[in-house]
């Protein structure tokens, strides 16, 4: 609005002010008039350029649709029933807006409209500011999208849709036979999206193409060193900690703790921290997610035991922290202010779950609202609380795992869909080699599948190739961490105070803000 209003393109309305002021005054006066006079703003690129503009507006429309499937997501795994015919039924309109999205994504005007758009960008001489990264994205994303032939990506949406219902029921009755054909069908859509997407290129791995889904440029190779020189560092330390007589109680975190307290409990502690409530919503669900309709209205879900209340709270935390990151985006509609990778997503929920609520100057703060949420039975200090969060006890549960054992629960993971994808685990034999490689890397006998191999939604949502970005996001939110203390001098005493927002608008001005500007 503001430049429309400074954008004057006629000059014939200020032709007869002047003519007039130039009967009047001296010549010299006449001149510092005009010097005076208000310059043109120079149009800017999006308005020499027909191509363009019809491009962004395509693009905006592709971002809507997106968005009206993600509600559709949202609903299934928070609010929807699971009988038969209402998955089935689900599962036909996210596959017939997975075909119109697609069809959108790949019209063949669009690549035009590309190419024309960078031919005139090419020749303009105007000043620009995110075009050319556009183009760029737009262009990565149009040929990989037009891979993709609209019947296999209706087919992958409505085989989410399945797979989700059919984990929900194994993970519950805690059987993976109940899962095993679907999930098999699962890896190999993955595995044909991902030859589709790769085309002729087959010197890229396949597995390395499924990670490039969630972590650009990151190939399996690279992730594979990463992980090594963590696991061997990890291992020993583990162990050693483990040895140690002076380990804090757990006390604290166990007891009975009321639903409705600890979700008002935790509904408060994110919402100190940053996250808008007015542009989001908190519910519950299976399992904690964060999913986005826009920087307006981005959802938060979490779960809740009443025999423990600290997974709650960290689960929150940890989708507030994405949801912050989600929130402070830009929302022009475009590729360019989205996320820049599922790993510097995950360094958003870390830094806060991590960095910030296991600190000792965090539980200072919060352990008085512990006691307000649950009475005087918790009569805990802030030392015991800190003590008790940061307790190191190996588990099976990998989003409930100490901050020494998770990378280890991600790093398992990894192993087995990537020896899947190599074909070197059968699909029938995952939960024997979970529980073997738990056993080796974390010293707990898995007794139940739910407690294994079907505690995670990610696979039922053909999400092959996410679980890495987990442990790179844990090594960027520490040096996330590095940095902002010394930008921050006094960082812990801001926690101690409950004092967040200049924490919360480094993260904004360092990594929200910037969205896909710089390439991972």
């Amino acid at each position: 609005i503001a430049l429309a209003f400074a954008r004057p393109s006629s000059t014939a309305r200020t032709t007869p002010a002047v003519s007039k002021v130039c009967r009047e005054m001296s010549s010299t006066a006449v001149e510092d008039t005009m010097a005076a006079a208000p310059e043109t703003t120079p149009e800017s690129f999006e308005d020499t350029s027909s191509a363009y503009r019809d491009l962004i507006s395509k693009l905006r429309t592709v971002t809507q649709l997106q968005r009206a499937s993600a509600v559709l997501s949202y609903d299934q795994h928070v609010f929807m029933g699971n009988s038969e015919r209402t998955v089935a039924s689900r599962g036909a309109q996210m596959s017939a807006l997975a075909g119109l999205i697609h069809e959108k994504s790949t019209d063949k005007a669009i690549g035009e409209l590309i190419e024309t758009a960078s031919a005139d960008l090419a020749s303009f001489d105007g000043a620009t500011s995110d075009e050319a990264r556009i183009l760029e994205i737009t262009k990565r994303d149009y040929e990989k999208n037009e891979r993709i032939p609209s019947e296999l990506a209706g087919r992958k949406a409505a085989l989410s849709s399945k797979a989700n219902a059919q984990w929900a029921k194994a993970r519950a009755a805690s059987d993976y036979s109940l899962f095993q054909d679907t999930l098999k069908e699962c890896f190999d859509m993955a595995a044909e999206v991902a030859t589709a997407v790769r085309g002729e290129n087959t010197d890229v791995p396949l597995y390395t193409q499924m990670l490039d889904e969630f972590e650009t440029g990151m190939p399996a190779s690279r992730i594979n060193e990463l992980f090594g020189t963590i696991q061997e560092a990890l291992v020993p330390l583990l162990t050693k900690v483990l040895q140690s007589e002076s380990k804090p109680s757990v006390a604290p975190l166990n007891g009975h703790f009321p639903i409705k307290a600890q979700e008002e409990l935790s509904r408060e502690i994110v919402t100190a921290l940053g996250y808008d409530g007015d542009h989001g919503r908190i519910d519950v669900s299976v399992h904690p997610f964060t999913m986005s309709f826009s920087p307006a209205d981005v959802r938060i879900t979490s779960r809740f035991s009443e025999k423990e209340w600290y997974q709650g709270v960290a689960g929150t935390i940890h989708e507030g922290g994405h949801a912050m990151y989600e929130q402070n985006l830009n929302d022009s509609g475009l590729s360019i202010d989205s996320a820049l990778s599922l790993g510097c997503h995950e360094s958003q929920s870390l830094f806060w779950e991590r960095h910030v609520g296991l600190s000792k100057p965090f539980w200072k703060w919060a352990t008085p609202k512990l006691k307000a949420s649950f009475g005087d039975d918790f009569g805990y200090s802030p030392e015991e609380v800190y003590g008790a969060v940061n307790n190191v006890t190996p588990g099976f549960i990998r989003v409930e795992a100490d901050e020494l054992t998770y990378p280890l629960h991600v790093i398992l993971r990894y192993n087995i869909e990537r020896d899947i994808i190599e074909g070197k685990v059968d699909i029938a034999d995952v939960p024997k080699k979970w529980n073997e490689m738990m056993k080796e890397m974390i010293g707990v006998d898995v007794e139940k599948d739910s407690d294994g191999c079907l505690q995670d939604v990610h696979w039922s949502m053909l999400a092959i190739g996410y679980f890495p970005t987990y442990l790179l996001g844990s090594a960027t939110a520490a040096q996330l961490a590095h940095y902002i203390k010394k930008d921050i001098p006094d960082f812990d005493e801001k926690v101690e105070k409950g004092e967040f927002s200049e924490i919360k608008a480094w993260l904004t001005n360092k990594v929200h803000r910037h969205g896909q500007r710089y390439k991972s």
